[in-house]
């Protein structure tokens, strides 16, 4: 099993404040690297190891969170919340992916590979397609992991608060 408490507390809770950190971010610096060439060379491998530190934090965060489930009377509302907390690794690995295959398209290598074999599989067109195709991928997965991660936000403190709340 997994880290299931930190200091005598449940685990969960505690890294989850770590997830809603790190997806907005991991978010945002892929949209920034994308859009802004700028930010792309600024950023670097930045946007790609953020984001690998976030798909590495959410199944330790969401194994968290089963165990806890397991500690609690069953509620449909906690079931909900663990339901929509493990789609948040999908996202995570979208995110990196994207991050890291932009980095790679983006890399002084792979720039200099294609300067010295201009044949039709490098097409300057053909290659403008590809990173158009895979800059818009980038943007809904990131905007998709941002709005995930408030949906579980939301149904995590529905589960918590719905019954002192009037």
């Amino acid at each position: 099993m997994g880290l299931t408490t930190i200091g005598g507390l449940p685990a969960h809770p505690l890294l989850v404040h770590l997830v809603v950190v790190l997806v907005p971010i991991s978010a945002l610096l892929l949209v920034l690297a994308v859009c802004l060439p700028a930010a792309r060379i600024r950023l670097g491998l930045v946007p790609a190891a953020i984001a690998l530190i976030t798909l590495i934090a959410v199944p330790i965060t969401t194994d968290a969170g089963e165990w806890l489930e397991k500690q609690i009377p069953e509620n449909p509302l906690v079931q909900v919340h663990a339901d929509l907390g493990d789609q948040m690794l999908f996202w995570s690995i979208g995110v990196f992916v994207l991050a890291a295959v932009w980095w790679v398209l983006h890399s002084t290598r792979l720039t200099r590979w294609r300067a010295d074999r201009p044949d039709a599989s490098t097409s300057p067109k053909l290659w403008r397609i590809v990173v158009i195709t895979i800059a818009v991928v980038s943007v809904l997965v990131a905007a998709g992991s941002i709005v995930q991660v408030y949906r579980i936000g939301e149904s995590g403190a529905k589960a918590v608060w719905n019954d002192q709340l009037g």
